[in-house]
């Protein structure tokens, strides 16, 4: 797996578990205080996060962070 492949699962992660709390991106954008492009760039995998940003993500969405990180389809 390459930098991209891992970005495109992660955003995948990321976008799902959204979904599941059936948020709109703008909603989630709203709850994280940031723009909604920059959800819209991880969930795309073009945004590259540090593990702290990471947790963050996790947190709000309520999920442990190994679910955003599970990488096995």
């Amino acid at each position: 797996m390459n930098k991209q492949e891992l970005l495109k699962k992660f955003g995948k992660n990321v976008k799902i578990a959204r979904i599941k709390k059936d948020w709109t991106q703008e909603k989630f954008a709203e709850i994280l205080d940031v723009n909604t492009n920059y959800i819209a760039c991880i969930e795309c995998g073009r945004q590259n996060m540090s593990l702290g940003k990471i947790l963050e993500l996790a947190q709000a969405l309520e999920v442990d962070i190994e679910v955003l990180l599970k990488f096995n389809d």
